[in-house]
């Protein structure tokens, strides 16, 4: 299959893009670098272009039997109006421009999987959230749901629109583990706020295996949860980390409050979060290579690259 891939040379995107080629797909991605020496995993191929204007990537787009969006700023920062308006408008804007480059595709087999998040359902405490429920109400479920709507609009042109609500990735080189590493490193790593708050994440090539298995499950449209099915409390996340780190705890926790007082509105975020279950993927059998989060630590930290 011909993939084009938005945000392919972010943390998530080079993994993914490395499981596609060599599961024997042919794969471009959309590059806004103008640093032409970037690595790619072999067998890719580039395209430049800024995904959040139109362009001539566009008619490029259009050439591809599937198209798998993954572009947006990070959410990992305070939430300045600024740092919110890049937050919203790269993944609208972009989420825009990958709909209008498929309206001449209209007539031809096309599945557009569009990214989002666990962030949608907003805070639930304890209830277990499936693809079923509502958006929250909060910024970030926000966001979500005005970028789920763009993508749907794909159908209108006739494709098949997947949304991918990611929980937080666990790899190598970037997501979660990067931002906690350094902490714990330190013997700085605790429990925020109560710890009590959920923590819905993946590994890498569980994420990658789910694409590649939506891919070839036609069948399955709509929202889909890529995220473990043992989702885990944040004193768990701190425990197992400083486990497989072979560090102890010394500060008992983080007071909300300073997290609040530190990162704005973010904090909200890692304080309170959501439990989250892949529900679609279960019932299509998808089979999870690292269901636990002991074991996909192990992997990230200590065994060689092996996804």
């Amino acid at each position: 299959m011909r993939i084009f891939v938005t945000g392919g040379m972010g943390f998530v995107g080079t993994n993914l893009t490395r499981v596609l080629t060599a599961n024997g797909h042919q794969v471009t991605v959309l590059d806004r670098s103008t640093q032409k020496e970037r690595p790619l995993a072999p067998g890719v191929g580039r395209v430049a272009g800024d995904s959040t204007k139109p362009g001539p990537w566009q008619e490029q787009l259009a050439e591809h039997d599937a198209i798998i969006n993954l572009a947006g700023a990070s959410i990992f920062r305070r939430w300045t109006s600024q740092a919110k308006r890049a937050i919203r408008d790269s993944r609208i804007l972009t989420t825009r421009n990958v709909v209008e480059a498929l309206r001449s595709r209209s007539g031809k087999e096309t599945h557009l999987f569009s990214t989002s998040a666990v962030g949608y359902y907003g805070y639930h405490g304890d209830e277990v959230l499936e693809e079923d429920e509502p958006a929250g109400r909060d910024f970030l479920a926000q966001v979500a749901l005005e970028w789920e709507t763009g993508a749907l609009k794909a159908r209108e042109f006739g494709a098949r629109v997947v949304i991918t609500r990611f929980g937080l990735v666990i790899g190598r080189g970037g997501g979660v583990v990067s931002q906690l590493l350094p902490l714990f490193k330190l013997y700085l790593g605790s429990p925020l706020g109560s710890g009590e708050q959920w923590f819905s994440w993946i590994h890498e090539a569980d994420l990658a295996n789910a694409i590649l298995r939506l891919l070839a499950s036609k069948q399955i449209d709509g929202p889909v949860n890529c995220t473990s099915p043992h989702p885990v409390r944040n004193r768990e996340l701190t425990k197992t980390l400083a486990q497989v780190l072979g560090r102890r705890v010394l500060v008992p926790f983080v007071p909300g409050f300073v997290l609040k007082m530190a990162l704005g509105e973010f904090a909200d975020v890692v304080l309170e979060g959501q439990r989250v279950m892949p529900g679609k993927l279960l019932r299509d059998g998808f089979e999870f290579r690292f269901p636990a989060l002991r074991q996909a630590l192990e992997d990230v930290l200590t065994a060689p690259d092996n996804s």
